[in-house]
C-alpha cells in the first residue's frame, strides 16, 4: 500500500507540474468540491471560455483560441481530479 501511495504522490506531483508547466492553472473558473463534468457542447465550452476571459489568467493568454483553452482545461482537470 506504501507504493501505491506513493506512486499516487508521484502522479500528483508530476500532472501538477505539467499542469503548471502548461499555464493551465485556474483555466477552471467554477470548481464543486462533489466535483463535475467538463462541458459537454460547443455552446457550453463557449460560455466556459468566455468566463475565463474575465479572470486576471486571460491577460498573459489573450492570442489564446477555444482549442487551446480545452487543452488547458483538460490538464487543470485532470490534476483536480487526482486530488480528489
Amino acid at each position: 500500500t506504501h507504493r501505491v501511495a506513493g506512486g499516487l504522490v508521484a502522479g500528483m506531483v508530476s500532472v501538477g507540474g505539467l499542469t503548471r508547466l502548461t499555464r493551465s492553472g485556474l483555466s477552471m473558473t467554477d470548481w464543486r468540491l462533489q466535483g463535475s463534468l467538463p462541458p459537454q457542447t460547443r455552446e457550453a465550452w463557449e460560455r466556459e471560455f468566455e468566463r475565463y476571459k474575465q479572470f486576471p489568467e486571460w491577460q498573459q493568454r489573450q492570442s489564446m483560441t477555444l482549442d487551446e483553452f480545452k487543452y488547458i482545461y483538460a490538464w487543470e482537470y485532470g490534476h483536480r481530479m487526482l486530488g480528489r
